[in-house]
């Protein structure tokens, strides 16, 4: 039998290093190429929209004010329903592709609160009363149908392969959607107009807000404040973390991780309750499509702020609803390009792939444990 040379492999001349570190590949042109393209279109864009600006065509400066203070409503909304994506993929590393679903339950039980307050007048009588209401509501029925997914879908599959949760949560969101059709119709549901006391406009350093979207705004501070109190300061929160960066140890130091796993679903299924709230008085309008194209909006904004990261979760979904709402005009619009508003949801995911091209771990980085997750 022929031995065999187990003998290392003679190291690199300097020259052959120095050739491989400057051997560029085709992708990497390419990718360099689309920055470059994405550059200039972006300063040709920016460049159009303020020499329009400044000769007085296009938008005044209270309506790019209006524009602004709308997309940044629009985005805390995606990112208070991203937090739900970044949560579950912290801890269990897969994307629950059914957290629009529960989303859209919100919605389609709040608006029975809604509607049924409103019939009995408390919706008019005590406006702040009846929100509140309708916020729990939507919270405890998004909350119910989070947990309940978790419990009769992925606990089962708990240490399969990632891919197959994944397919379970695709599956989970088309069962979602039909049954909630199924229950409520299939057409749209309006919401009764805002109460009275939201339904104007505050003065805010001299800028005209309408007051239903300084609510949402208010509704989302004070969420993630609220939130980032839980994970950082209670002992169920300091176990999510823990369970986040290694089950198995974890585990052994005495958390119920089950549980633990449990409360995440809870925990983001109330924020997508609050987004479910926050939707009613921004939109009015739900049925049981409601949650599919929130959901990809709000799993883009998690990824544009760095998946597993809750954080960049919120910053992310601010960051969409302005590519969304501003996007279009101030770049496209500067190209001269017609019909723009048309185009918002193009513009939001091509910001989307321009980022990750640029940083591919989202803007805010990503924190995960250092196990290859399941």
């Amino acid at each position: 039998m022929t031995a065999i040379d187990e003998r290392p492999a003679p190291p690199e001349a300097p020259e052959e290093r120095e050739r491989k570190a400057l051997r560029i590949s085709w992708i990497d042109l390419f990718l360099w190429g689309i920055r470059i393209a994405a550059i200039i279109v972006i300063v040709f864009g920016l460049f159009g929209s303020i020499s329009k600006f400044v000769a007085g065509e296009g938008l005044t400066a209270q309506g790019w004010r209006d524009l602004i203070v709308s997309s940044l409503a629009q985005g805390a909304m995606y990112g208070l329903l991203a937090l739900g994506y970044s949560m579950v993929y912290g801890v269990l590393g897969f994307i629950n592709f059914a957290h629009g679903e529960v989303f859209m339950s919100g919605t389609m039980v709040g608006f029975i609160a809604a509607n049924w307050l409103f019939e009995n007048g408390v919706w008019t009588s005590n406006p702040f009363l009846a929100m509140f209401l309708v916020l729990i509501v939507a919270m405890i029925t998004s909350t119910l149908v989070a947990v309940l997914v978790e419990r009769i879908a992925y606990k089962p599959l708990r240490g399969a392969p990632r891919l197959i949760p994944l397919i379970t949560s695709i599956g989970m969101s088309f069962f979602l959607q039909y049954t909630f059709g199924g229950l409520f119709g299939v057409g749209f549901n309006t919401y009764p107009p805002p109460p009275e006391v939201i339904a104007g406009s505050v003065n805010i350093f001299g800028i005209d807000v309408r007051s239903t979207q300084l609510t949402v705004i208010i509704i989302a501070i004070l969420s993630m404040i609220g939130l980032w109190y839980f994970v950082t300061r209670t002992r169920s929160g300091r176990a999510m973390r823990a369970v986040a960066e290694d089950k198995e140890i974890a585990g052994l130091m005495g958390i119920n991780v089950d549980r633990t796993i449990v409360l995440v679903f809870a925990v983001g299924g109330a924020m997508a309750g609050v987004a479910a709230m926050m939707w009613s008085l921004l939109f009015r309008s739900v049925n049981f499509f409601a949650g599919f194209l929130p959901g990809v909006k709000a799993f883009t904004a998690a990824v544009l702020g760095g998946i597993g990261n809750i954080a960049g979760a919120m910053g992310g979904g601010v960051l969409l609803g302005l590519f969304e709402g501003v996007g279009p005009l101030l770049i496209l619009g500067g190209l001269g390009i017609p019909g723009v508003s048309q185009l918002k949801d193009a513009v939001a995911f091509i910001a989307l792939v321009l980022v990750l091209i640029f940083r591919p771990s989202g803007l805010f980085g990503e924190r995960l444990g250092s196990e290859d997750r399941v």
